[in-house]
């Protein structure tokens, strides 16, 4: 009789199965393509919006990556702007919707409409039907209103009258909050943060980059007509690209054991620093990481996921998915030093 064993058959028939699934690698024309492309974007960006690199960089990387961005900042610091100009850059529809508390659910998506004509309803799709959308100040509508781009953001599509109204791919929605003015304004819930695949913090500009933006000014950069760069067959080509970007398994095991020290601080981290983490990131947040990897590794001329990858992002991507303890956010502790700790905690492969 042999010895029992532990070790589990193999079976060919899905190893074969897998091997063939194996996206291929990216050809070097393919790169030069996709090369040429995004630094056209990115010239296109810089032309328009002063001295923001990380936010270009966040905000193509959402385009790529088929997610959602979050851009928060105080007033004046070119937040719709850059939206705005990212969109322009690409031949597609845009729509700039401007949250309001009174703004209601039926004004985003759309509705149907009676036509005495006809005497039949006929449906108005709302300006969430486009291939680029910005929603201005999202924390001024209300609950209702926000849950209203929950299914459009996550699934991709519109119900109107019983009705299921698919998106136009590509699909992404940029949209901006105002953290320092608290009336009128109401908190995004849990579930809709999650949904963003970025959250991006934009700080004040240099006294350099802000000369620059007088200059601009004066010259009417900002008044010249917007000519597109890129077509939408364009940005479906790269999102495409971004799958077959090639990731290790060890790259894969660093952001899980990334995203699960946030679900269990007291293990990992110090005292101190475990204290102010309530509940960590939920299987979205690897998900972003992977996704996000890939686009840098593109944005950066490589077929292939480096460390610097996943690290480069790891503000954008895990700011809004640590819920913070109480006493953590009446110390006005800062969600990214404790992205930071989790980050050290974790060698990198």
């Amino acid at each position: 009789m042999s010895e029992p064993t532990d070790e589990i058959p193999i079976d060919e028939t899905s190893v074969r199965a897998r091997t063939l699934a194996t996206p291929e690698t990216l050809t070097s024309d393919e790169m030069a393509g996709a090369e040429e492309t995004l630094r056209t974007l990115s010239s296109y960006f810089d032309a328009t919006v002063v001295g923001q690199p990380r936010l270009r960089r966040a905000l193509l990387a959402t385009v790529l990556s088929r997610g959602h961005i979050l851009v928060e900042s105080v007033p004046g610091l070119a937040k719709t702007l850059a939206a705005s100009t990212l969109a322009r850059s690409v031949d597609a529809s845009f729509a700039r919707i401007q949250c309001t508390p009174d703004l209601l659910p039926s004004d985003i998506v759309g509705t149907e409409v009676y036509d005495p004509a006809t005497t039949t309803f006929r449906t108005e799709l709302g300006p969430v039907h486009a291939h680029f959308v910005l929603l201005d100040e999202i924390n001024r509508s209300s609950a209702k209103t926000q849950s209203a781009m929950l299914e459009a953001m996550q699934e991709r599509q519109t119900t109107i009258g019983g009705a299921s109204h698919p998106l136009p791919a590509p699909f992404t929605v940029m949209a901006t909050q105002n953290p320092i003015e608290e009336e009128g304004t109401y908190v995004l819930p849990q579930a809709q943060m999650d949904r963003f695949l970025l959250k991006e913090v934009v700080d004040y500009p240099t006294p350099s980059d802000e000369i620059e933006v007088l200059n601009r000014i004066e010259r009417g950069t900002f008044d010249k007509p917007a000519t597109p760069v890129a077509s939408t067959a364009d940005i479906l080509h790269l999102q495409q690209l971004i799958g077959r970007v090639h990731v290790k398994d060890s790259i894969k095991r660093y952001i899980v054991e990334l995203i699960n020290v946030t679900r269990r601080p007291g293990d990992f981290l110090s005292s101190e620093h475990a204290r102010w983490i309530e509940y960590g990131a939920s299987p979205r947040g690897a998900i972003a990481f992977l996704q996000v990897a890939r686009s840098n590794a593109l944005l950066a001329g490589r077929n292939h996921v480096v460390p610097d990858d996943v690290v480069s992002m790891r503000h954008a991507v895990l700011r809004h998915r640590l819920i913070l303890t109480f006493e953590a956010m009446a110390e006005q502790v800062r969600a990214d030093d404790l992205i930071d700790a989790v980050f050290d905690s974790v060698p990198t492969p």
